[in-house]
C-alpha cells in the first residue's frame, strides 16, 4: 500500500509539470543511476543509489518511454549508499525514474537508462537457440538492392531468379521483419509499376541487366498478395500515414481480381487461373515458344489450348487479402466499404467451400469444363497451399484440424519413401502432363511437381501449432533444423529421397523456407502473434511443453520489429512440485502494446487449480481445441504477472 499512495503522489506531482525532470529536489543530495545504460526488457540491472545522510527503506518508481507506470522496486540505503535490482519493461526509449525515501519524499529524478530490444529466443536447448541466427544469415544472402526510378529498392530474392519477385519477398518477410529497415522501398516501387487496369507484374524491373517488369499472365495471385505486403508493411511500422498512401493501389488491384475476366469467373463467382501446379506458373499441356524469346519451354501464356479452373489457393488468399484490406480501410474512416469486403471474403469462402473442400483438404484444381489427366489420381492431390491456407484466418477449427491431419497421415503412410510430407503437390504429375522441354521440375519428385519444400513444411507446422497438434509442429522444426545443420544450407526444394536441387540452379539459402520455418518457431513455439499494429495488441501462447523431444523449463523470448519500436518479450517457466509448492506455470510479460491476450498451454497429465494475474486471484478460463488445453487470460499492459498452479490428472 505504501507504493500505491507513493505513486499517487508522484502522480500528482507530475501532472502539474511540463518536464518531469524540471521537479525541483529535496535539500537532502542523492543520485541513483543504473550499471547498464542500455537495457534489454526483462533483464535485471542493477541500480546504485544514493543519499547523503540517510540510512533505511527507499524506493525508485519507474516510467517506461510513454509515460506509463514500469514499476516499484525496493532499496535498502546503508550510510548513505545502497543498491538493488530493477527489471525494465515497457515502452522502448529513455525511461525515467523516480527515488523516494521512506517518509515519501522525492530525493531524486531523471532519466535511468534507455529500453532497446532486439529479437531474442533462449529456450536452454542450443539447436533452437542458433535458428534464428542461421536463418538470419541465410537471408543476408537473399538481400538485393539497387536503383530503380531513381530510388533505392530493397528486396528478397528467389533462390532460383535474381529478381525482386512480389509473391517470394512477400512469404519471406514472415522472417525479415525481425532485423529489416527498409520494408516500403518494394512495396513502392510495385505500386508504380501498377498497370491502370489496377494489375500488377510478378516481378519489378531491373534497369542495369536491362529486365523490364513482367506478368506471367497465367498467374492470379500477384494482387492479393500486394494487398497482403501493404497490409504486414504497415503491421510492422506502425506507419499508418505511408499505408494510407498505398491504400488506393491495393483497393485498385482487389477491384482488378473481381472484374477482369481473366481472373475472375462471374458464374462461380470465384477466382479462376489457367490448369497450374499449385500458385506456380508452369500450365498443364505441351511445351509453348516462348513469343519474346522465341525458345521452346513451359507454358506461361494464355492461348487457345488453355485450360481453365479454379484454384483453391487463389481463393483462401483473395479472402484473406480482402479481410486485410477492411482493416486498413476501417483505419481510413471508410467502415462502410470495409464491411462490405468483408461480406464478399465470407461469401467467397462459402462458395470455395462449396466447390473444393472434400473433407480431408482442398482439392487442387476444380476443372470449368471436365477432362482427366492420365496417370494421376487427381482427387488424392494435396497441394502446398492447403499448408499455407492453414494461416490465413479463414478456415474452421475443423478444417484446419483435418488438413493437418491429412499431412500427418502421409507422413506415417509406410508406402511413402519421402523423407518428409511437405509435398509441393502429392501425388505429382506423370512425366509429360507439364512439358517444360526437359527443365526441372517436368518429372515427378522435381520442384513443383512433387519435390519436398521447406516452405511447405514451415507453414504447416506453423498451423499445427495453431490447430492443436503442437507435438507435430515441434517435430517439423527439429526435422527442420537437423537437414540444416547437416549440410550449413536450405534448399528452395529436395528430392523426396533427400537428394538435393541441382547446386548451380537454386542458392544454399533458400529465404523462402528458412523464413516460413521461423515464422512457424517464433508465431507458433514461442507462441508470438501480432494482432493488430507494431505489437500494440498481441497474443502470447507458449507452448513449450508440448515438445516432444526436449523438456524445457525456462524461456526468455523477445520479438522486435527492426523498422519500428513494437517488441513484446515474455520469460516463461514451468517449476516442479515440491514438498511445499504445487507445480506452476510463470509468465511475466511486456511490450510497447496497450493489450495481451496471454494462452498458457497446460502440460499433458496435469490440470489448472488456480491462476493469478498481478498476484490477484483470477476466475480460471479454459479453451479447448483438439485435445490441448489453453488457460487464456487477457489483461491491460505493460506490465504482466501470470502464475498458474498446477496438480496431476
Amino acid at each position: 500500500m505504501k507504493h500505491l499512495f507513493l505513486l499517487i503522489a508522484l502522480i500528482g506531482l507530475l501532472s502539474n509539470l511540463s518536464t518531469p525532470t524540471t521537479l525541483a529536489l529535496a535539500e537532502t543530495p542523492a543520485t541513483f543511476i543504473s550499471l547498464n545504460p542500455i537495457v534489454q526488457p526483462l533483464t535485471p540491472t542493477p541500480v546504485v543509489a544514493r543519499i547523503s545522510g540517510y540510512h533505511g527503506p527507499a524506493s525508485l518508481i519507474i516510467f517506461d518511454g510513454r509515460g506509463r507506470f514500469a514499476g516499484v522496486f525496493n532499496l535498502t540505503i546503508v550510510n548513505g549508499e545502497g543498491w538493488g535490482e530493477v527489471i525494465p519493461r515497457g515502452a522502448l526509449g529513455n525511461h525515467w525514474a523516480a527515488l523516494f525515501t521512506a517518509d515519501g519524499q522525492m530525493v531524486a529524478n531523471g532519466t535511468i537508462y534507455r529500453l532497446d530490444a532486439e529479437t531474442t529466443l533462449r529456450t536452454g536447448i542450443d539447436s533452437y537457440d542458433r535458428l534464428y541466427p542461421t536463418v538470419r544469415r541465410f537471408m543476408a544472402a537473399d538481400r538485393l538492392s539497387y536503383q530503380l526510378d531513381g530510388q533505392e529498392v530493397v528486396g528478397y530474392r528467389s533462390p532460383d531468379s535474381p529478381l525482386l519477385w512480389l509473391r517470394d519477398h512477400y512469404y519471406q518477410n514472415r522472417a525479415f521483419r525481425y532485423f529489416e529497415t527498409d520494408l516500403r522501398s518494394l512495396p513502392e516501387a510495385f505500386a508504380r509499376a501498377q498497370a491502370p487496369d489496377g494489375s500488377l507484374p510478378d516481378f519489378v524491373a531491373r534497369p542495369e541487366w536491362a529486365i523490364p517488369a513482367f506478368r506471367t499472365p497465367v498467374e492470379a495471385d500477384v494482387e492479393y498478395l500486394f494487398v497482403q505486403l501493404i497490409y504486414e508493411t504497415w503491421q510492422v511500422t506502425g506507419d499508418t500515414e505511408w499505408m494510407l498512401r498505398m491504400l488506393p493501389a491495393a483497393q485498385r488491384a482487389i477491384d482488378y481480381t473481381l472484374r477482369d475476366p481473366l481472373r475472375w469467373e462471374p458464374t462461380l463467382g470465384l477466382v479462376k487461373r489457367p490448369f497450374t501446379i499449385d500458385t506456380w506458373d508452369y500450365e498443364y499441356g505441351p511445351a509453348m515458344v516462348n513469343p519474346n524469346t522465341g525458345e521452346l519451354g513451359p507454358r506461361h501464356w494464355i492461348d487457345e489450348q488453355t485450360r481453365w479452373g479454379i484454384f483453391h489457393g487463389d481463393n483462401t488468399g483473395l479472402a484473406a487479402a480482402l479481410n486485410a484490406l477492411a482493416l486498413m480501410e476501417e483505419a481510413a474512416g471508410q467502415a462502410d466499404l470495409a464491411a462490405v469486403r468483408r461480406t464478399i471474403a465470407a461469401d467467397l469462402m462459402t462458395r470455395l467451400n462449396a466447390l473444393s473442400w472434400n473433407g480431408r483438404f482442398y482439392t487442387h484444381h476444380v476443372k470449368l469444363i471436365p477432362y482427366d489427366v492420365p496417370g494421376v489420381d487427381e482427387a488424392e492431390q494435396l497441394s502446398l497451399s492447403n499448408a499455407i491456407a492453414l494461416n490465413r484466418g479463414i478456415l474452421t477449427e475443423t478444417q484446419g484440424r483435418a488438413i493437418v491431419a491429412e499431412y500427418l497421415r502421409r507422413l506415417n503412410d509406410p508406402r511413402r519413401i519421402a523423407f518428409a510430407e511437405w509435398y509441393s503437390i502429392d501425388p505429382p504429375f506423370p512425366v509429360g502432363a507439364f512439358d517444360m522441354n526437359g527443365r526441372l521440375g517436368e518429372r515427378p519428385g522435381e520442384y513443383v511437381n512433387g519435390g519436398i519444400m521447406p516452405l511447405v513444411g514451415g507453414e504447416l507446422a506453423r498451423g499445427a501449432f495453431r490447430y492443436g497438434y503442437e507435438a507435430y509442429g515441434f517435430n517439423i522444426l527439429q526435422r527442420y533444423i537437423n537437414l540444416i545443420e547437416r549440410t550449413g544450407a536450405s534448399y528452395l526444394w529436395y528430392y523426396p529421397t533427400g537428394g538435393i536441387a541441382p547446386a548451380n540452379e537454386f542458392l544454399p539459402t533458400d529465404g523462402w523456407g528458412a523464413s516460413a520455418m521461423l515464422g512457424a518457431f517464433i508465431e507458433g513455439a514461442t507462441g508470438i502473434e501480432d494482432q493488430h499494429t507494431s505489437f500494440t495488441t498481441v497474443t502470447i501462447s507458449p507452448r513449450w511443453p508440448a515438445d516432444p523431444v526436449y523438456t524445457i523449463h525456462d524461456v526468455y523470448v523477445v520479438a522486435r520489429y527492426a523498422a519500428g519500436d513494437g517488441y513484446v518479450a515474455y520469460r516463461w517457466q514451468l517449476t516442479p512440485a515440491t514438498d511445499n509448492q504445487p507445480s506452476q506455470i510463470n509468465l511475466t510479460a511486456t511490450g510497447n502494446g496497450d493489450s495481451f491476450r496471454l494462452r498458457l498451454l497446460v502440460p499433458a497429465g496435469m490440470t489448472p487449480q488456480t491462476v493469478h494475474l498481478n498476484g490477484a486471484p483470477i476466475p480460471l478460463q479454459i479453451e479447448q481445441i483438439g485435445s490441448s488445453r489453453y488457460v487464456t487470460i487477457t489483461a491491460a499492459g505493460p506490465i504482466i504477472t501470470v502464475t498458474v498452479t498446477l496438480a496431476r490428472g
